[in-house]
């Protein structure tokens, strides 16, 4: 079985906290060594646990982005 790896190339932001120090996180992440994507995922204060979550392309980032600001114009 193959070793999973991946790298935080860049942290983008934070949405929120936890009480246990757990972040959801907003960063650029590569995964077994491919190009970076942006992911949005719950990661440990340490980084080395990460709970699920969403890995997007820039294609599939900047279509999110354009949903995201219809439902800011819609309110």
């Amino acid at each position: 079985m193959e070793e999973f790896r991946f790298e935080i190339t860049k942290n983008v932001g934070v949405l929120y906290e936890g009480d246990k120090g757990w972040r959801k996180e907003v960063n650029y992440v590569s995964w077994n060594g491919r190009e970076p994507k942006l992911d949005i995922r719950d990661w440990a204060p340490d980084h080395k646990k990460m709970g699920k979550g969403l890995t997007f392309s820039e294609e599939e980032a900047a279509k999110l982005r354009d949903i995201l600001n219809e439902i800011a114009e819609t309110k």
